[in-house]
C-alpha cells in the first residue's frame, strides 16, 4: 500500500480513537458535542471514487454508532455529507477547477476555501445529525443553535488538528 492509504489508515485511528475516548464526553451546555471524526472523510483524497466515499462514510459512522449505541444517526449523517462532498467539493476547495488534491487541508488550498469547505459540510453534518436526533425535544430553533455551536466547536477543534498532525509534504 502507498503512503496516502498509511496516512488515511492512521488519521482514521486517531481521530476515531480521539471521538471515542475523549469527545464523546464532551457535551458543553447542552448544545456544544464536538465530532472531529467527522474531518476523517473530508480530507480524504479527492480522487476517491464516488461508491467507495459513500461506503467509507457510511462504515465510519456505523462504527460511531455501534460504539455509542446510537441509532443510525452518525451513518446517516456521515452518508449525507459523503454525498454532499462529492457533490461540491471541488466547487468549494478549487472554485471548480479539476483539480486532484491527496489530502484537502488547510495548506493544499487556499484557507478561506478551506474554511469555508469545513464549514459548510460540518454544518451539513450537524444540522442532519441534529434534526434526526433532537427534532422532537428542541425543535428547529433549538437544532439551529446546536447545529451553529457544534460546527464552530468542531471547526476550531479540525482546524488545531490539522495545525499539529498535517505536514505541509502531506498535502
Amino acid at each position: 500500500m502507498n503512503k496516502t492509504v498509511w496516512r488515511n489508515i492512521g488519521r482514521f485511528a486517531l481521530l476515531m480513537l480521539t471521538q471515542l475516548l475523549v469527545l464523546n464526553y464532551v457535551y458543553l451546555g447542552g448544545y456544544i458535542m464536538p465530532m472531529l471524526y467527522v474531518l476523517f472523510i473530508l480530507m480524504l483524497p479527492t480522487n476517491t471514487g464516488r461508491i467507495p466515499m459513500l461506503l467509507i462514510a457510511f462504515g465510519t459512522g456505523l462504527i460511531v454508532d455501534i460504539m455509542t449505541g446510537m441509532l443510525g444517526f452518525h451513518a446517516l449523517a456521515c452518508t449525507v455529507v459523503a454525498m454532499l462532498r462529492i457533490l461540491f467539493a471541488d466547487r468549494i476547495l478549487t472554485r471548480g477547477e479539476p483539480v486532484n488534491i491527496a489530502t484537502p487541508s488547510i495548506y493544499s488550498v487556499t484557507p478561506q476555501y478551506f474554511i469555508a469547505y469545513l464549514m459548510l459540510l460540518l454544518g451539513s453534518f450537524y444540522f442532519i445529525f441534529y434534526a434526526t436526533e433532537l427534532w422532537g425535544f428542541r425543535g428547529f430553533g433549538g437544532v439551529l443553535l446546536a447545529t451553529l455551536l457544534s460546527t464552530i466547536a468542531t471547526a476550531l477543534l479540525a482546524v488545531l488538528y490539522q495545525l499539529l498532525f498535517v505536514k505541509k509534504e502531506e498535502s
